[in-house]
């Protein structure tokens, strides 16, 4: 069987988490009789050519080309990326309001009714979690039949971090790390900054800060802070990288949503204390293993990675996120849904 992976078009600058979720699914998909290919926008597709197109995110950025592939009438698998803090109730009046200013005015569109129509020519959604899930189904109208919840994964390669390389370059032991991109309001990095500056522990944030306003003033919040330190993002295959996870104590992801944020994943199975967003369906991965913190409250923040660096070490998460959630399972769970697809399509 031969799948191509696509996303927008930025997905492979950006190096957040459908990048990791593209890349880290493909790599065990040939395991089960998968051959994943990266998307080409110079290459011939076509039925004949692939036999099935993975697409990540449903959204502006991808809306072309989904139209595009329905065109042809290839199978496409649509993994959303989607989050609302509105009940799907809500999503769904919405939906209906866009509808009827769409045929109005034609030229008019919502992320609502992108997103919608993205999901209706697939043949099948498969969100992270059943939160999302849920808001497909009764927010955009999507037949239950349709969805399947196939969650995000983490490289097991995590799990072996070996903490003195960070150690011997940086100096630091047990710390609180975030790891992610700086500036963005979603990653509500400036409020993270304000409650580690209340902590006197040693602090890490590794990720790009956006070249903007909002970048620049988490660049000069952390300068005022001696136990913070803002390196930059280091790529998800570095030794560093997995070198950071094992050496931190706690690692702090308190953004907007997270759905569920593969850093946090990624830190708990080198061993972290997890301190996290409740939104986005955060909970349906750490259940009752990480602390939960009001994003919107820098006292929050400040106050759930004091509890944890406060509490004693634990495996639970570790193994947990072990069971679960890495990549070999999840490309497994994938490639099920892809040959169900295909058998639902006649292709042989």
């Amino acid at each position: 069987m031969n799948v191509v992976m696509a996303s927008y078009a930025a997905v492979a600058l950006l190096h957040g988490g459908p990048r990791t979720q593209i890349l880290g699914t493909a790599r065990h998909l040939p395991a089960h009789g998968v051959q994943a290919h990266l998307f080409d926008p110079w290459a011939n597709i076509s039925r004949g050519t692939c036999d099935l197109i993975h697409l990540f995110a449903a959204n502006i950025g991808t809306y072309h080309l989904a139209r595009e592939v329905a065109a042809l009438g290839i199978p496409m698998v649509v993994s959303p990326i989607v989050f609302s803090r509105h009940p799907p109730a809500v999503v769904r009046r919405r939906l209906r309001f866009a509808g009827v200013l769409h045929r109005a005015r034609p030229g008019l569109w919502s992320d609502y009714g992108l997103t919608a129509e993205i999901c209706r020519w697939a043949s099948r959604i498969i969100p992270n979690t059943a939160a999302e899930a849920e808001l497909m189904v009764r927010g955009y109208g999507i037949p239950a039949a349709a969805v399947s919840v196939v969650p995000n994964g983490v490289d097991e390669r995590f799990a072996g971090g070996d903490p003195e390389l960070f150690r011997r370059k940086y100096g630091l032991d047990d710390f609180v790390l975030n790891v992610g991109h700086v500036g963005p309001a979603r990653k509500n990095t400036l409020a993270l900054i304000q409650a580690l500056g209340g902590i006197d522990h040693p602090s890490v944030i590794i990720g790009r800060v956006t070249r903007d306003a909002a970048g620049e003033a988490c660049v000069r919040e952390a300068a005022r802070y001696r136990q913070i330190l803002l390196l930059d993002r280091m790529e998800n295959d570095s030794a560093m990288l997995a070198s950071a996870y094992a050496a931190c104590r706690v690692f702090a992801l308190p953004s907007l949503f997270e759905t569920p944020g593969i850093a946090a994943l990624e830190a708990a199975l080198a061993g972290a204390q997890v301190v996290i967003t409740p939104y986005g369906g955060t909970r349906e991965y750490f259940e009752d293993m990480a602390t939960y913190v009001d994003p919107y409250s820098v006292a929050s923040i400040r106050e759930g990675i004091q509890r944890e660096l406060g509490a004693p070490p634990s495996e639970r998460l570790r193994e947990h996120v072990r069971q679960k959630f890495l990549w070999s399972r999840v490309a497994k769970l994938t490639a099920g849904i892809y040959r169900d697809v295909l058998k639902e399509s006649g292709t042989p």
